[in-house]
């Protein structure tokens, strides 16, 4: 059984010129471009590529990273609005549906929005959701006080900020507790503060978070090292570029580069983000 909306390792069953088909099992024939295809792909070789639905309905495969995958949050943009709902750019070809039935308030085009993306099994469609707590809970029993997690901040609050608890909760994080200002999308580690009488959670996160642009420049320095000591990441680059990447909005990250800029770390010309040797 195949995974729509997240990525499967599939066996090769036919090559094409302009591509490859892959055994989706009880899905038929699943295919996936050339541009897609690892060097030295033979018929009986596995691919791991992640799944989702195309324009014609038909199922479709790629090596591309989408900007998320079924069950995960993310801070997406908007793309386009009709009278069904939004379309979401996520990294793919094939825009993400938000319909209006799932939207929190309404959209335009340009918007941000942060969503849960969901396999709906009834139109065998990638759909998103911004209506958050349709899908993950404000209670879950299963924490403990202490625990560590991961947080994704999801929105902004008069207490605080909501936060997604190892996508699969919600919990909050009370302003006197956030250190500094979080932005949404923003993935840091935490803890459960507290589990409250009526099962809702409230959220620490790490003082080591609370060094969050030190930790974000050093992420930006190992990419630039990776990469030939320059990336077109500069202050100039989409949000969605740099969210693919490094999971943070772009002020967080122009604030991180600016702290390399002082410090003489790196250098920012027309050819984008250098490495100061």
């Amino acid at each position: 059984m195949v995974d729509i909306g997240s990525f499967n390792q599939l066996k090769v069953i036919k090559l094409s010129y302009d591509g490859a088909y892959l055994d989706g099992n009880e899905r038929g024939k699943i295919p996936i471009p050339l541009r897609d295809l690892p060097d030295g792909v033979v018929v009986g070789s596995y691919v791991t590529a992640f799944l989702y639905i195309g324009s014609d309905n038909k199922i479709l495969a790629t090596t591309v990273n989408p900007n998320a995958t079924v069950g995960k949050c993310a801070l997406l943009s908007v793309r386009d609005v009709n009278s069904a709902g939004a379309f979401l750019d996520w990294g793919l070809s094939k825009e993400l549906f938000l319909p209006f039935g799932e939207q929190k308030t309404p959209l335009k085009v340009g918007d941000s929005c942060f969503v849960y993306v969901f396999y709906d099994k009834n139109t065998d469609r990638i759909v998103a959701s911004s209506k958050l707590n349709r899908h993950l809970s404000e209670q879950n029993s299963s924490f403990k006080i202490n625990q560590s997690v991961t947080l994704q901040i999801a929105a902004r609050t008069e207490l605080g900020y909501k936060a997604v608890i190892d996508y699969q909760s919600l919990g909050l994080i009370f302003e006197a507790d956030a250190y500094r200002n979080l932005d949404v999308g923003e993935l840091l580690d935490g803890s459960i503060k507290r589990i409250r009488d009526d099962g809702k959670i409230d959220l620490l996160i790490s003082r080591s978070s609370a060094g969050f642009d030190e930790d974000l420049g050093n992420q930006i320095l190992a990419y630039l090292r990776k990469h030939g000591g320059i990336s077109a990441l500069d202050d100039k680059a989409s949000p969605e570029s740099i969210y693919k990447e490094f999971k943070v909005s772009k002020k967080k990250y122009k604030h991180a580069l600016g702290g390399l800029y002082k410090r003489r770390q790196v250098a920012l010309g027309a050819n984008g983000v250098q490495l100061v040797h």
